[in-house]
């Protein structure tokens, strides 16, 4: 198999039953194809409940509380979180896969450090066009706190356009530039997070804002939502104009799940971004990769953001150094052979997975789910099995244990001292 191209498009904060291609109420028709076309996930997850630490893990291959970004990290500079990071030191999907001969790009949202030495371009990435901040204005490109937000590599750089149009249209263009030779590219749309701003609408904030509201925040939502689809046409689209399909594994999931106050969707599952029931991290999942990836399959094979990281080497040929990852490859899983063992995941130390069960600690609480059975999280057995609850509590010691153990340290900021 020759190394195949890898486009890894992100959404950000897209809930699990928001697209047709997952039964959902807005159409999305390049989903759909690329589902009809390519691997549907059922069971896939974001290692994290909010943006900063999924992002982190992905990067990583690893759980995100070995680098230190167990939460998000705010834009506010008053805040002690403001200073967090995802230090060069870690390894890191763009620095393997350069010395693997690949050139890597990310347009779009990073979300892994404001200071400069967390810039992307400081992990190996040949191109980055975007911003730094958890979110920015579509349309003026500033930050909650009315920062500028739009960047070159290292450097703020001017440009018109709405978002998503513009991480589209470099995307594109770095596809055209890099076809004859492996490359990455990581697409890491501002869609569908908030603010909810559509193409046409004015800015909220900067120099020139206006006091906008949407009319309607379920069209205006349904427009970003658009907006993504149509980036995923263009993507898929140009790669196959290219002729490079056969060589290129297109891989689209979100960054966790919907919010509760905007109009996404997580039905039929319990909870939203932020919690560890089901509706904060099991999120949409599909891989596109035609003449490799039977079309119209689907998996309810466990799987995790934190496997792609492991799953890039093994399809790149390279390798990270022993015991690095807790992900594992997928590999297997997108050519339709045998699906890896059952397997344990985590989620911050207040849920688990052990293959069909999982274990959720709310309020100090435990409650026990055969998800197999009830997805939707509403029938806790923690009363019938008490052995398994508690032999899963220790699991979740063990973990707490295993990865505070030599995490990556972040600075200690006062917020009162920084005021």
């Amino acid at each position: 198999m020759n190394k195949p191209n890898i486009i890894i498009v992100l959404a950000d904060d897209m809930g699990y039953g928001d697209s047709s291609a997952y039964g959902g109420w807005i159409h999305t028709p390049a989903m759909e194809k690329m589902a009809r076309e390519g691997l549907k996930f059922t069971d896939f997850h974001s290692s994290g409940a909010v943006c900063s630490p999924t992002r982190a893990g992905l990067l990583t291959g690893r759980y995100q509380q070995r680098a230190g970004v167990p939460k998000v990290i705010g834009a506010d500079p008053n805040s002690a979180d403001h200073y967090v990071g995802l230090y060069p030191s870690e390894i890191t999907f763009p620095k393997l896969l350069k010395q693997a001969g690949y050139t890597s790009a990310i347009f779009g949202k990073w979300h892994l450090g404001y200071d400069k030495k967390f810039n992307p371009i400081h992990h190996d990435f040949d191109r980055f066009r975007g911003y730094v901040s958890g979110n920015i204005d579509y349309i003026s490109h500033y930050d909650r706190m009315e920062v500028y937000d739009w960047w070159e590599g290292l450097e703020h750089i001017e440009e018109e356009g709405y978002t998503t149009h513009l991480i589209t249209q470099h995307s594109v263009q770095f596809i055209k530039d890099h076809k004859d030779t492996p490359f990455c590219l990581y697409v890491a749309h501002e869609a569908v997070h908030t603010p909810l701003q559509g193409p046409d609408d004015p800015a909220i904030r900067g120099p020139e804002k206006a006091d906008f509201h949407p009319d309607d925040p379920r069209e205006t939502y349904c427009q970003m939502m658009k907006a993504m689809d149509d980036s995923l046409a263009e993507i898929m689209g140009t790669v196959r104009e290219l002729g490079i399909e056969e060589n290129t594994l297109v891989f689209f999931f979100s960054d966790n799940g919907g919010t509760r106050q905007n109009p996404e969707s997580n039905a039929p599952l319990r909870g939203n971004k932020g919690t560890v029931w089901e509706g904060g991290h099991r999120v949409p999942a599909i891989a596109w990769w035609p003449g490799t990836i039977a079309p119209n399959s689907v998996t309810d094979q466990l799987a995790i953001s934190i496997d792609l990281f492991p799953t890039m080497c093994d399809l790149a040929q390279t390798s990270a150094p022993d015991n690095h990852f807790d992900g594992i490859s997928l590999k297997s899983t997108l050519l339709g052979e045998n699906e890896p063992d059952a397997r344990q995941l985590f989620w911050n130390g207040l849920a688990m997975r052990d293959d069909k069960y999982k274990l959720v600690i709310d309020k100090g609480t435990p409650h026990l789910f055969d998800l197999s059975q009830d997805i939707s999280e509403s029938n806790d057995l923690a009363s019938q099995q008490p052995d398994r609850v508690q032999q899963m509590c220790h699991a979740i010691d063990a973990w707490k244990r295993d990865v505070a153990d030599g995490a990556t340290p972040q600075p200690e900021h006062d917020a009162k001292a920084i005021q």
